[in-house]
């Protein structure tokens, strides 16, 4: 009877020790797990708080593509100044005579909604590169010297610029001293015998270059038309994923009265009770990768409606505007940024009121008074 009980005692001494070190091997592990939970989570808190802001970063991926195009690395360090700015008003809007925020949420960027410096800080701690397209094909080459003399002058200043010339006559491309961290690139291209068709394959030139080049060489693409000028400040504040310029011949006009394209036929067509604003062709962009998603969907909507025999209202302006209804753009652009003097003729006396009272400054403009005299 003793030498089971002897038995019993030493199988549950052994179970107790068996337990015993189970827990403290378990709490051993808990410890050791959890102190390193801790400090990777102290570590991605810290890299959070030194990185640049989602705002900036517009959801992208900017930094995989300046990774891949070798941008960024140990050695390069942006050095920002200690930037002073006035504190932000809660109970005071920046205007209250204009619409400064879509139904969906994007900015409508007009004078007084932005501070430059802020944004220039921002975006030069991303080091950006932004892109501008032009074509200047057949007898618009005469704008490119006044238009890339503007642009030096007042696009995106203090940043780095790559301008893309399309053009059929690269010799006769002007040949201008640029600022610094900016350079010139001529890419050339076929012309048309018609100026609609010149306008509708800027879509698919734009598109086919996005993969060729601009996706591996700039951050941003800003698509605009060459018989313009910069007449002021136009800087990264209009920068985002995809943007687009409001259309000031239809500001404050029911949707009913913009020039959308109407025919069902066509793969630009709007319905009459559908649409936001009106977007102006002359003036487009946002991240080399929705600027390819756009002008690719464009080039190929027209290419169905070449095939079925119809040409949209307004050509490639049209299928933008299609384009940018059922994808909204993340920035609006006020008419600041496309304005021309040529319409205030045609402009009732309240038309020119409301003008004089909400429009701060004219930033990209047209120069030139006759389209049709050129094209004949």
């Amino acid at each position: 009877m003793a030498e089971p009980m002897w038995t019993l005692t030493k199988k549950l001494k052994c179970y107790l020790l068996l337990h015993v070190s189970f827990l403290l091997l378990v709490t051993l592990a808990l410890a050791f797990f959890g102190y390193h939970f801790l400090n990777l989570k102290s570590q991605k808190l810290e890299t959070v708080l030194f990185e640049p802001s989602m705002v900036v970063r517009e959801l992208d991926n900017q930094q995989v593509v300046n990774l891949s195009r070798g941008k960024l690395d140990n050695q390069q360090v942006v050095k920002l100044s200690r930037l002073l700015n006035f504190q932000p008003n809660l109970l005071l809007p920046c205007r209250h005579d204009v619409l400064v925020l879509t139904p969906w949420l994007a900015p409508i960027i007009w004078e007084g909604t932005f501070d430059i410096d802020i944004l220039n800080e921002q975006f030069l701690l991303q080091n950006t590169t932004i892109g501008l397209t032009v074509f200047a094909i057949k007898k618009y080459i005469i704008f490119l010297r006044l238009f890339l003399e503007s642009a030096e002058k007042n696009f995106m200043v203090g940043h780095r610029v790559n301008y893309y010339i399309f053009t059929d006559q690269p010799d006769l491309v002007p040949r201008l001293t640029l600022q610094k961290h900016r350079q010139m690139v001529v890419l050339q291209v076929r012309n048309y015998s018609r100026w609609q068709d010149v306008s509708m394959h800027r879509m698919e030139m734009i598109s086919n270059f996005s993969t060729q080049r601009f996706l591996h060489e700039v951050d941003y693409l800003v698509c605009v038309d060459v018989d313009m000028k910069f007449n002021d400040h136009v800087g990264v504040e209009i920068l985002s994923s995809l943007f687009g310029t409001l259309h000031p011949g239809f500001f404050g006009f029911s949707r009913n009265s913009f020039s959308y394209e109407h025919r069902p036929h066509s793969q630009a067509y709007i319905p009459k009770n559908r649409g936001d604003f009106y977007y102006t062709g002359a003036f487009f962009g946002g991240s080399v990768r929705e600027v390819y998603r756009l002008t690719k969907a464009c080039h190929q909507a027209m290419t169905v409606d070449e095939a079925n025999g119809i040409e949209a209202v307004w050509h490639d302006e049209s299928h933008l505007n299609k384009y940018l209804l059922y994808h909204k753009p993340t920035k609006v652009l006020s008419p600041e940024y496309y304005w021309s003097f040529h319409m205030l003729p045609y402009m009732s006396e309240e038309q020119l009121f409301i003008w004089r009272t909400i429009l701060k400054k004219t930033r990209f403009i047209t120069i030139l008074k006759n389209h049709q005299k050129l094209r004949n």
